[in-house]
């Protein structure tokens, strides 16, 4: 108990500071206006030491809209050249469509004109030697390949020579000899061998004649005999092979 006594009111005993009390209004009141002087200096040191390093934050942002608006501008001129560049694309597509289409025109028509020269040459050639009265020829006989794997198309002329032939009514058969694993067979067209389905024919002086034909993609060709018929008659009257040209 003495001990304590002693500690409290001895020489060894705490010290007692009596200060006055501030209310926290006032207090506030001075360190507020404080704390606002400090930010204030704080920042004009920042644009100071900005301005001093040569960045002006007026210039900037001016710079910074200069620069907005040049990226909006650009990209409405991106928008506009895009869709300059697709109608020129869709333009150009249209003239190679149509110059194709021209293209293959004019190689139409020189393939006409060249079997037309062709067929001209023929006739002349044909109406110089005449053959037999009402004797039947097939002439320019030709064998390609079609576009079709397996397709190929026959092209002939049948002419009867003479001036006063009757017309000519039969039919004509092709049978195609190809190969297959070294074996050799044939291939009937039409595959009906009965004359009512034979392919018809109807002529007095010339027919020319443009037939397909579908074989099996593992086989091949080898050639194809023409077979033409006279009606009633079940021996062809005239025979003769095409092999691919």
């Amino acid at each position: 108990m003495w001990r304590r006594v002693k500690r409290s009111f001895g020489i060894s005993a705490p010290k007692l500071a009596v200060r006055p009390h501030i209310p926290w209004y006032l207090r506030w009141s001075l360190t507020v206006p404080f704390v606002l002087a400090s930010l204030g200096l704080a920042w004009w040191a920042y644009g100071s030491g900005l301005e001093l390093a040569g960045f002006h934050r007026g210039k900037a942002q001016e710079e910074l809209a200069r620069l907005q608006d040049q990226v909006a501008r650009m990209g409405d001129e991106n928008k506009e050249l895009s869709s300059q560049v697709a109608q020129y694309e869709r333009q150009i597509q249209i003239e190679q469509a149509s110059n194709q289409e021209t293209s293959k025109q004019l190689k139409n028509l020189s393939d006409e004109n060249v079997r037309l020269q062709e067929d001209l040459a023929f006739f002349q050639n044909l109406t110089a030697t005449r053959g037999k009265e009402g004797e039947l020829g097939l002439h320019r006989l030709r064998l390609e390949r079609d576009k079709m794997p397996g397709e190929y198309r026959l092209r002939m002329l049948l002419v009867q020579s003479g001036q006063r032939v009757k017309e000519f009514g039969g039919s004509y058969q092709l049978v195609a000899t190809v190969l297959k694993n070294g074996q050799r067979t044939t291939h009937l067209f039409p595959q009906d061998a009965s004359g009512s389905a034979q392919f018809q024919l109807s002529f007095k002086y010339y027919q020319r004649i443009e037939q397909s034909i579908q074989l099996p993609q593992d086989v091949q060709l080898e050639n194809i005999q023409v077979r033409i018929f006279e009606k009633g008659v079940n021996e062809p009257k005239v025979r003769q092979n095409a092999s691919l040209s």
